[in-house]
C-alpha cells in the first residue's frame, strides 16, 4: 500500500519563525534605527557605527541572536583567526570581508594598531561594522583597547557580548567549572600578559589557592611556568588539569593531568595553541560529564556533494553527531532555456490525470515557472499528484498541496509500481524533471498504457572550482567519508577528483567509506569501481545519517 502522509503539525508562520525565518532579534520586532537600509537605496550617512560582536568559542551555533542580527546587516566585516568563518554565510554578499588575523605564536595580517585604525577609518566612512571576534571582546580579547580608539575619534559604537571560550571550553569537555560538591569561585587568567609591561600583575600567590577553578587563557606557551607557580605557591602538585584544544569545533582535543604531569602530557599530544587550561578538582567530573568528544561521529571528517540550497538538512544531522562536514556541490542547478512543453500542458492540465515529481528541484522549478505564468496551486485543482518519496511530498506542503500517492519503495521503479496497480492505462501523466534523468519510470508507465509527457525544468550543471582542494583533502587522508544522494553526484564528484588512471582513482579513495542514499545511487558508484559501504533502507537523509551513525558504531565496537 502507498505511504500515507503525516498532518502537518505547524502552520506556515511557526514554520518561518522555527527555521531562522525572523530576521529581527528576539527582544524587539524591530531593527535598530541607526542600522536601517533601503533595499533600494542606501541612507547617505557622515558617520558609520562599529559593533564590536563576541563570535563565541568556534561553534558556530553559539553566536548571539543579536550578533546574528548585525552581521546580516553588516557593510564591513572584520574578523579574527578565532572567529568561525561559517558566521560570514551571515553577512550580505556586498559587505566587504576583512581578515586580520591575530594568530597566537604565529605571524599577524594585522597588529592591533592596525586593527584600531581600520575600524576607525571604515566608522568614518560612514560605514556599518561588525568586529567579530572570538569568544567574548571584553574578556581578554582587547575589545577594550579598540573601543578607546573609536571613542576618541568620535565614533558610535556598540559591544555585543559572546559565549566566553573559558566556559565554553570547559563545557564542551565535560568539565563545570563550579559545582557544589566541589568549589564555589572560579578565576580567568592569563597566560600571556602584555610584553610590554615591566613586571606581571598576577598575584599568583593569592590565585593559587584563592579560586577552586582557574581558567588559564593563552598559556600553551608558558604552561611550564604557569603550573610551576601554582606548586610553588600552595596549590597541591596532584591537582586535576584538563587542557582544551580548539574548543567546541570538530578539531576539539581535550587531554588530562596534574599540575607536575600536564606539561610533558601536552607535550606529547602536540597540543598547540589555541587551548584553554583547567585547573581544579572539577576536572575530575569529566569521566562523567564528557559529552561531546564521545558523540558517535566526532573527528569524522564527511564530504556532503549535494547542492548548496539541498546540503543543509544532512549537513545539520551529521554535525548533530559530532561530523566535521565539508561541502564540496558537485551540482549546480539551473533553469532550462526553453520551457515550452510546460507551459502547453499547464493550458490544458484538467486533461491529466496524474502529475508526478521525483525530485526536490523539480518542485522547486515548477512552481517558479507556474509562478511566473501568474498562476499558482489552484490551478492543479482535480489533479492527482504523485511523488517518489516523503521529502519531496514535504516539499509540496509548501505550496499548500497534499499529495495522493508515495510509494512505499522510494525509487522510479517503486513510483512507477503504485501507479501501476492503481491503474494508468489510457492515462494522460505529467512529468516534471531534470534534462537528463533516468528513463525507467516514463518507460514502465508508458508499457502499462500510459501517455506520459516529459517536461523539462531543470538542468543539472557539473560546478566549477575547488577542484583542487578536494583533491588536496584526499591525497593528504583528511576524508573519512563521501555521502551520494544521486547518481549525478557521483558521477560529477569523479569529474572533481580527475584521476588520471584507475589505480590512482583507487590511492586516493580506497580508505575513504562511501555512503549511498538508495540501491540506484549505489549502483552507480559500484560500477565506477569503488565499494559502497553504507546504504539506508529507506531512502531518507534520516535514514541514511542514522545508517552513517549504525557504520561508525559497529566499526568502534570491532576496534
Amino acid at each position: 500500500m502507498p505511504w500515507p502522509m503525516k498532518r502537518q503539525e505547524r502552520s506556515a508562520d511557526e514554520r518561518k519563525q522555527l527555521s531562522g525565518g525572523t530576521k529581527f532579534p528576539a527582544e524587539s520586532t524591530e531593527p535598530s534605527s541607526d542600522i536601517i537600509m533601503s533595499a533600494s537605496k542606501k541612507t547617505v550617512r557622515e558617520t558609520g557605527k562599529v559593533y564590536l560582536v563576541g563570535a563565541g568559542p568556534g561553534d558556530p551555533g553559539l553566536i548571539t541572536l543579536r550578533g546574528k542580527f548585525l552581521l546580516e546587516r553588516a557593510e564591513v566585516v572584520v574578523y579574527d583567526y578565532l572567529a568561525n568563518k561559517k558566521l560570514l554565510q551571515h553577512a550580505p554578499s556586498t559587505a566587504q570581508l576583512v581578515y586580520v588575523g591575530k594568530k597566537g605564536g604565529g605571524l599577524h595580517a594585522y597588529t592591533q594598531e592596525g586593527i584600531n585604525k581600520l575600524l576607525v577609518e571604515h566608522g568614518k566612512a560612514g560605514k556599518i561594522v561588525v568586529r567579530l571576534k572570538g569568544g567574548d571582546p571584553f574578556i581578554f580579547g582587547r575589545g577594550a583597547e579598540e573601543i578607546e580608539e573609536l571613542v576618541a575619534a568620535g565614533i558610535p559604537f556598540e559591544v555585543v557580548p559572546g559565549v566566553t571560550s573559558a566556559t565554553a571550553a570547559a563545557t564542551y569537555a565535560g568539565i563545570p567549572i563550579t559545582h557544589r560538591g566541589y568549589t564555589a569561585s572560579v578565576a580567568f587568567i592569563t597566560g600571556h600578559e602584555d610584553p610590554t609591561k615591566k613586571e606581571s600583575n598576577i598575584r599568583w600567590d593569592k590565585l593559587a589557592t584563592g579560586a577552586g577553578t582557574l581558567v588559564i587563557f593563552m598559556g600553551i606557551k608558558n604552561l611550564p611556568i604557569i603550573m610551576a607557580k601554582l606548586i610553588e605557591n600552595g596549590r597541591d602538585p596532584k591537582t586535576p588539569v584538563a587542557v582544551v584544544r580548539w574548543a567546541s569545533t570538530p578539531e576539539q582535543h581535550s587531554v588530562e593531568g596534574t599540575l607536575e604531569t600536564i606539561t610533558e602530557v601536552v607535550r606529547e599530544a602536540g597540543i598547540k595553541p589555541p587551548a584553554l587550561v583547567v585547573v581544579g578538582e572539577v576536572v575530575k567530573l569529566r569521566k562523567t560529564i564528557d559529552w561531546y568528544e564521545k558523540r558517535p561521529l566526532f573527528g569524522k571528517r564527511i564530504v556532503v556533494t549535494r547542492t548548496r540550497e539541498q546540503a543543509s538538512e544532512l549537513v545539520a544531522l551529521l554535525e548533530e553527531h559530532g561530523a566535521d562536514c565539508l561541502e564540496f556541490s558537485t551540482i549546480n542547478i539551473e533553469p532550462v532555456d526553453d520551457y515550452q512543453v510546460l507551459d502547453r500542458e499547464l493550458a490544458q492540465i484538467s486533461s491529466c490525470g496524474w502529475l508526478l515529481f521525483t525530485s526536490l528541484n523539480a518542485v522547486t522549478y515548477f512552481f517558479r515557472r507556474l509562478n511566473h505564468l501568474g498562476l499558482d496551486a489552484r490551478a492543479l485543482a482535480g489533479v492527482r499528484i504523485a511523488v517518489v518519496g516523503k521529502a519531496t511530498g514535504d516539499e509540496l506542503v509548501k505550496y499548500g498541496i497534499k499529495v495522493d500517492l508515495i510509494p512505499e519503495k522510494f525509487t522510479g521503479e517503486g513510483l512507477a509500481e503504485a501507479l501501476i496497480s492503481q491503474g494508468v492505462k489510457g492515462s494522460r501523466i505529467l512529468l516534471p524533471r531534470a534534462v537528463k534523468a533516468r528513463d525507467v519510470l516514463p518507460e514502465m508507465l508508458t508499457g502499462a498504457g500510459a501517455e506520459v509527457v516529459i517536461a523539462p525544468v531543470y538542468r543539472n550543471v557539473p560546478p566549477g572550482g575547488r577542484t583542487d582542494l578536494l583533491r588536496e583533502k584526499l591525497e593528504e587522508k583528511k576524508i573519512d567519508m563521501v555521502t551520494f544522494t544521486s547518481s549525478s553526484t557521483v558521477t560529477n564528484f569523479l569529474t572533481m577528483v580527475d584521476a588520471a588512471s584507475e589505480e590512482e582513482l583507487h590511492r586516493m579513495l580506497d580508505d575513504v567509506s562511501m555512503a549511498a542514499i538508495g540501491p540506484i545511487t549505489a549502483k552507480t558508484i559500484e560500477e565506477s569501481g569503488l565499494r559502497v559501504d553504507v546504504q539506508p533502507e529507506s531512502y531518507t537523509i534520516p535514514d541514511m545519517v542514522d545508517a552513517i551513525v549504525d557504520h561508525y558504531r559497529r566499526a568502534k565496537n570491532m576496534d
